[in-house]
């Protein structure tokens, strides 16, 4: 099993949002990096669910569903997508302030490539941020 982490604008589609219709397909993702990452998520791996850009935290986690396929809202065929079950609330939302500080953290793709939508965790990286939301509580 892989780990990884995406984002979204809690704006455009929420944790909630997700967690109201259980699976969903994680689409627009137009960075070529980012949908190699995608084409690497395998079935039953965990994903971390991150608020970008205002509340700049992790919330959520969520399930691989379905490998990657075709992103049936690009117009031109070249990306992808996955399907993506919400799994649980975090007990304590993590911050990306409290990321960045944490020396256990400071190798994460997530500081050195920010701007990617979806990234991959390292196992070790993975249990110390589970570490720090002091687990999960299933919805």
């Amino acid at each position: 099993m892989a780990y990884w982490l995406v984002k979204s604008e809690p704006n455009c589609w929420s944790w909630s949002d997700h967690v109201k219709v259980g699976v969903e397909p994680w689409t627009g993702v137009r960075n070529h990096q980012a949908a190699n990452y995608m084409k690497s998520m395998a079935i039953g791996d965990s994903v971390f669910f991150y608020h970008s850009v205002s509340e700049k935290k992790i919330v959520g986690v969520l399930e691989v569903t379905r490998d990657a396929y075709l992103d049936p809202t690009d117009e031109n065929g070249k990306f992808v997508c996955v399907d993506l079950k919400a799994i649980a609330d975090v007990n304590n939302p993590v911050s990306l302030a409290d990321i960045k500080t944490n020396p256990h953290l400071e190798s994460m793709v997530l500081l050195r490539q920010s701007r990617l939508s979806v990234v991959p965790l390292q196992n070790a990286e993975w249990a110390e941020i589970m570490s720090m939301a002091e687990g999960v509580a299933h919805l």
